[in-house]
């Protein structure tokens, strides 16, 4: 008797799974950049700072290359220097857009199925130096076209983090000292 409730708990599972797997979703207060230009935001990175978490802890020298796939997507090439185990890690993964392609909303995925917010909060006009928030207030990035970024792109950034509710306290202020 208990069987037969199974299959449609499974099923539902599955389609709670798939649905959360497909969306994405930005902090409460942020806001993801309008008139975004796909084209001007591919290429290489550099990332400032980051909240740390699981995947790139212990990495430096972290950059992050997006180009665009033939199907569309966005390739994902992220690298960064794991010092401990002196060698070079890497992830490739694909985004696509969340909403429309000149909505800086996007999502990330490297493992299947599964995809998880990326959102491109701030840009400067050239697209030179980027903030980038997660899904949630556990993720954070700034990006440079550069290993480094000038102090008053830095104090904005940290204004706007600040304002949407990140504990700029925990960010990782990442090295740039080798060569990838």
């Amino acid at each position: 008797m208990k069987n037969r409730y199974i299959a449609p708990v499974l099923v539902g599972a599955g389609i709670a799974l798939a649905l959360y797997s497909c969306g994405t979703t930005i902090p409460k207060n942020a806001k993801a950049v309008t008139n975004f230009d796909k084209s001007k935001y591919l290429g290489k990175w550099y990332e400032i700072a980051r909240l740390d978490f699981k995947y790139e802890k212990g990495l430096n020298n972290v950059t992050a290359e997006y180009s665009l796939n033939d199907n569309g997507t966005i390739k994902v090439d992220n690298k960064g220097y794991d010092e401990k185990k002196e060698k070079w890690e890497q992830s490739i993964g694909k985004a696509k857009f969340a909403k429309s392609d000149n909505v800086g909303m996007l999502k990330v995925s490297f493992f299947g199925p599964f995809y998880a917010g990326y959102n491109v909060i701030a840009v400067e006009d050239n697209y030179k130096y980027a903030l980038v928030a997660g899904e949630n207030l556990k993720y954070l990035w700034i990006l440079s076209r550069e290993t480094t970024i000038p102090e008053s792109i830095k104090a904005d950034f940290l204004i706007k983090a600040r304002e949407i509710g990140y504990e700029i306290s925990d960010l990782v202020w990442v090295k740039h000292d080798k060569a990838n």
